[in-house]
């Protein structure tokens, strides 16, 4: 475990070639403060580290710097550093960063390109700062989703009145039909086998979590959209649900289902019924909504909820 942590602080220290400090690095590795400064003496063995105004930082030999770029090669990452910035909804500070220490290199030899680079990047910070809530919003989420998948730590994200738990596989634009390429996360659902793409920009926050994952080797191709899937080719339960909050139906987004038929019983409840997926997570859903679902039919499913959470309880009243 200690051997992995410090694997993960080198990455971090690398990711951020300006320094972390050690609070940050003990937040971001999912460690007490106090355990940081062993990590550190301990990766000192292996590479150069030195701290400097509370920042710890890797030192670069002579040797670690970048290769110049030949011409074609720097005119080729201009043009694909305008693509990426052009697909991208919100802008990104590291990209302008970055750009701007790639330009810093290209100067002697390739003056044209850097000077492009430059622009670049300054056009990156005026998005920044045209949009500066959603955008420090966005890219806030974005550190910690990488972190997460950097680390190795499950993530909770928040998005409207949902929360859910991944373990992020990937994270990479996603191409819809409407010509949007979102950047997306994709992982696997906590306590399911279900792997989802999530639209980064629809989340409203993001926490790294303790526990930790790894991806699997025999990792299946990823579930298609709810648009694109067959609702007949899967295993659906007819679900009847009386619902305290109409809220409570957001909490079934994540799953595959039909449309929900709503109506109201003799006594005004809210009634909905909709076929729904066969799993884990359906149940998952119907215990996270607390009192605000209740089910219904089938009764054959009711039993089985009820023999789950029985048994869950079974489980801490040993």
């Amino acid at each position: 475990m200690k051997g992995e942590r410090v694997a993960q602080l080198e990455l971090l220290l690398r990711s951020h070639p300006e320094g972390m400090r050690r609070a940050e690095i003990a937040r971001r590795l999912g460690v007490h403060r106090s355990t940081i400064s062993r990590y550190v003496e301990d990766l000192s063995e292996k590479i150069d580290i030195y701290e400097e105004n509370n920042l710890i930082k890797i030192r670069v030999r002579d040797d670690e710097g970048p290769e110049a770029l030949s011409v074609y090669e720097s005119l080729a990452f201009n043009m694909s550093a305008e693509l990426l910035a052009s697909n991208i909804e919100i802008q990104n500070p590291h990209l302008a960063s970055g750009l701007r220490k790639i330009a810093m290199n290209m100067r002697s030899y390739a003056p044209k390109v850097s000077a492009n680079i430059f622009a670049l990047a300054d056009k990156i910070d005026e998005g920044l700062k045209n949009n500066m809530g959603q955008s420090m919003v966005f890219n806030k989420i974005l550190e910690v989703l990488i972190d997460c998948w950097i680390s190795g730590h499950i993530a909770r994200i928040t998005s409207g009145n949902e929360e859910i738990e991944i373990a992020p596989y990937f994270i990479g634009f996603k191409e819809e039909k409407e010509g949007r390429r979102p950047i997306t996360v994709t992982g696997r659902l906590r306590h399911t086998m279900d792997i989802v793409t999530l639209d980064i920009a629809k989340m409203t926050d993001a926490v790294m979590l303790d526990e930790t994952y790894t991806i699997p080797d025999n990792l299946k191709p990823f579930r298609k959209s709810q648009e694109e899937r067959e609702y007949d080719a899967i295993d659906m339960i007819p679900l009847k649900l009386k619902l305290r909050e109409k809220s409570a139906l957001n909490s079934f987004s994540t799953i595959i289902h039909g449309k929900p038929d709503l109506s109201r019983n003799e006594k005004g409840e809210l009634i909905a019924t909709f076929d729904a997926e066969n799993s884990i997570e359906l149940m998952l859903r119907i215990i996270q909504s607390g009192t605000s679902v209740e089910i219904l039919s089938p009764e054959d499913y009711k039993i089985r909820l009820i023999n789950y959470l029985e048994n869950i309880l079974a489980l801490y009243r040993r």
